[in-house]
């Protein structure tokens, strides 16, 4: 599955480190994080994407606090 949504990140090298950290995450397939756009677009598997990405801002938050994202 494949979602996308309005973001809020402070610079293009924390939204780098952010999109570096939630691709490590087990089950997630893609993720990009776009600080011109302000959109986080996260692809994961179906079955567990809510838990992923509910996993996926924890994980940003964890690296930018300001990190957020309007689910």
């Amino acid at each position: 599955m494949k979602k996308k949504f309005k973001c809020e990140i402070d610079c293009a090298n924390c939204a780098a480190k952010v999109e570096e950290a939630i691709r490590k995450i087990d089950g997630v397939t893609d993720a990009k994080v776009n600080f011109m756009l302000q959109k986080f677009t996260l692809e994961a598997e179906d079955d567990r994407f809510d838990a992923i990405l509910k996993e996926a801002i924890e994980t940003g938050k964890k690296i930018e606090p300001d990190f957020s994202v309007e689910v």
